[in-house]
């Protein structure tokens, strides 16, 4: 029997809407949207994008770290925005500063409104351990 390969942050979120934050199929690791909460669980920074952006990436490395992954790995991403229009810059700049010469495949989403009340932004993404780190 294949055992399941998955990761979570071990916040309260996890277990109240029961999903997990990753899970690994092969060479490839599924990632829940990540956001911006702090080891606790606690949602950080409403209303505030850029700060919201800084911790969803934060988290976004906790999940690559524990699988020894990085973020050249990554092949592809969802990025949900409220308020695109007046967040695409600063979502455009995050992702570069992020990424940095790598560019995985990105679907930007303009959304009215998130799970939590000002969260503004929310990432899932794939990554691909046969990608040269």
């Amino acid at each position: 029997m294949t055992t399941i390969d998955s990761f979570d942050h071990d916040i309260p979120a996890e277990s109240d809407f029961g999903y997990t934050q990753a899970i690994r199929s092969g060479e490839l690791i599924h990632v829940s949207g990540q956001l911006a909460f702090d080891d606790a669980g606690e949602f950080l920074h409403p209303n505030d994008f850029s700060a919201q952006l800084k911790q969803t990436y934060a988290n976004m490395d906790k999940v690559l770290g524990h699988y020894g992954a990085t973020r050249n790995q990554v092949v592809s991403q969802t990025v949900y925005v409220v308020d695109l229009r007046q967040n695409a810059t600063a979502a455009a700049e995050g992702n570069r500063g992020y990424f940095g010469d790598h560019r995985p495949v990105s679907t930007v989403l303009g959304v009215t409104e998130l799970t939590l009340p000002g969260q503004v932004v929310e990432i899932s993404f794939v990554v691909d351990t046969r990608l040269p780190a």
